[in-house]
């Protein structure tokens, strides 16, 4: 950094200082990449490559700071998956989502014998046992190098110091409060969250301090996963849920572990696809839509045509129909590995009309549905960031509290938002939850169980290396913002920047609705509804976070361009 005096720089003072600091950020940018939604999370990993840690560490520092500057959407009262690409090869998948309550039915959800939105939204009834701690604490402990105690002690500060809210921030704060004009100013639930969150917005002239939430941070760095889930955290916040209506117990904290999970492995024209599997649906969608494309010239088409789109929309609907019928938590539901396989994906190719919208009826039937299934664990508003180091650890993560501040909860003296993560469950066959995703009876509500989740955290392989680790925020558009991006750098050549800027689309099959953002052409989407498209044009769709690794072995670090937020390299 070049410290500017009150006389200035002599004009070769200035060329010596840029050419250090030039050829500095070309070294530095061979030992790592970090990207996130925040600055001050993306420098937070980078702080923690600086302290000695590698990628899993820069990622847990990522997530922990993210819970303080970003609590819109994430944060430790929520859950997440992680993905690594060790430096050895080894490949790990750690569920952090959240469990149902033990005493979670069937029908919680139901008021007259219909789905109440309300009770799986708002409130102690829409929570589920976190897992994001878990989960970090796991990879932290496990393939990490800096013990997490080092990697809370930063995160407390910011909370305790405080940082200057953005335009985002402060507008997301807003539509929160709104969501809550239902309920009475004095209902319980949402007092603290009031408290807290409910001042008069300031143009981010003052800083948002949360002492709470820095002393949890503080008593975690201490009790670390055994306060969390076993101690008097615990306790406090069951015995808080309780007096508001909730199911979550004590014993439904100290039963929370977080899951190793196979790696998905698919391969897509010469890459390998590295994906997170169920309770993920993401993670088999990409792929199985990956798989179809491969049966079209996408290239020939070019990226800015209508037919471009027109086949991957139709790919789309294809595989949310199937998500809608066969996707759940795999330790309760049978989900047919045959979703991935490619006599399947030719299947459904071979239903495509080049030239006239298809409407799908339902889900297909992949071979062996009835004998091969993802296996089951034989023992006991959301944001991505994406990490890497010179040795090869590469992360992909994305984390929840699924809509802006989950519930509302926060448990009085802990500045912690729960989330509102039952609300992913299927509450009734067939009725959309708040993102308009409908579900049947492999992502009923079942205690212990864990809601089915769009998130696609991605790592693509090239000649064996990692050359992208990718994943999105945005519930269901996670999966299309995923698919567009491998896309986008695999057929077309694009850097990670490249193919975070270019213009989105998306289809989840229910409701029947192509949502395109305002960058494409009037032409294209003028032919798309003459092929039966129905189109709806929006202004921006999810956001995107990557780390990529050019030819030339410089890594690539991109933040979408559609929120603030920070790709660096160092």
């Amino acid at each position: 950094m070049i410290h500017r005096s009150s006389g200035g720089l002599r004009p070769w003072v200035a060329v010596l200082a840029l050419l250090i600091t030039g050829a500095s950020a070309q070294a530095g940018a061979r030992r790592g990449a970090v990207a996130t939604v925040n600055p001050i999370a993306t420098q937070a990993g980078l702080d923690a490559m600086a302290a000695g840690g590698n990628a899993v560490d820069a990622a847990v520092a990522c997530a922990l700071t993210l819970g303080v500057v970003d609590g819109i959407n994430s944060g430790l009262g929520g859950g997440c998956f992680i993905l690594v690409r060790l430096a050895d090869g080894r490949t790990v998948a750690v569920d952090g989502r959240e469990t149902a309550p033990a005493a979670a039915t069937r029908d919680l959800f139901l008021r007259d014998g219909k789905a109440d939105p309300h009770r799986s939204q708002d409130g102690a009834l829409a929570i589920g046992v976190p897992g994001e701690f878990a989960a970090l604490a796991y990879v932290s402990t496990n393939f990490g190098r800096l013990p997490l105690r080092k990697l809370l002690e930063p995160a407390a500060r910011i909370a305790e110091r405080g940082f200057l809210p953005d335009a985002h921030y402060r507008s997301r704060r807003e539509e929160a409060l709104k969501d809550l004009a239902w309920a009475p100013v004095e209902a319980p639930a949402f007092v603290e969250f009031r408290r807290l969150w409910g001042g008069k917005p300031d143009a981010g002239r003052t800083l948002f301090k949360q002492p709470e939430l820095a002393g949890t941070y503080r008593r975690l760095a201490d009790g670390g996963v055994e306060e969390f889930y076993h101690g008097d955290f615990a306790r406090r916040t069951a015995d808080q849920l309780r007096s508001l209506g909730g199911l979550v117990t004590a014993e439904d904290y100290a039963a929370y572990e977080p899951r190793r999970r196979e790696v998905l492995r698919t391969t897509y024209r010469g890459v390998e696809i590295l994906g997170f599997p169920p309770p993920s649906s993401g993670g088999v969608h990409v792929g199985e839509i990956l798989n179809v494309l491969e049966h079209f010239d996408l290239r020939a088409m070019g990226e800015d045509s209508a037919d471009f789109v027109h086949v991957i929309t139709e790919a789309m609907k294809l595989a949310f129909a199937d998500r809608a019928h066969w996707l759940g938590d795999p330790d309760f539901a049978k989900v047919p590995r045959g979703l991935l396989a490619k006599d399947y994906a030719a299947q459904l190719a071979a239903r495509i009309n080049l030239r006239q919208a298809t409407a799908v009826s339902g889900h297909g039937e992949p071979a062996a549905a009835d004998e091969d299934y993802f296996e089951r664990e034989r023992h006991r508003h959301t944001t991505h960031f994406s990490t890497a180091d010179a040795a090869g650890n590469w992360v992909a993560c994305t984390a929840t509290v699924n809509t802006t501040f989950g519930s509302k909860v926060v448990v009085p003296g802990t500045g912690l938002v729960l989330n509102n993560q039952m609300d992913d469950f299927a509450a009734q066959p067939g009725v959309p939850n708040y993102f308009g995703l409908v579900g049947a009876d492999a992502n009923a509500v079942e205690g212990r169980k864990r809601p089915l989740s769009s998130m696609s955290p991605t790592v693509v392989l090239r000649g064996g290396k990692p050359v992208l680790s990718v994943g999105a925020a945005g519930g269901p558009t996670i999966i299309s913002q995923t698919l567009l991006a491998i896309v986008r750098v695999v057929d077309f050549g694009h850097d990670t920047r490249g193919a975070l800027r270019a213009p989105r689309f998306h289809h989840q099959w229910r409701p029947d609705v192509l949502k395109m953002e305002k960058g494409w052409g009037e032409g294209v989407i003028a032919e798309l509804r003459r092929r039966g498209h129905t189109v709806e044009v929006i202004g921006e769709l999810g956001a995107t976070q990557a780390v990529g690794r050019g030819d030339d072995g410089r890594f690539e670090a991109a933040a979408d361009p559609r929120i603030p937020g920070q790709g660096a390299t160092r």
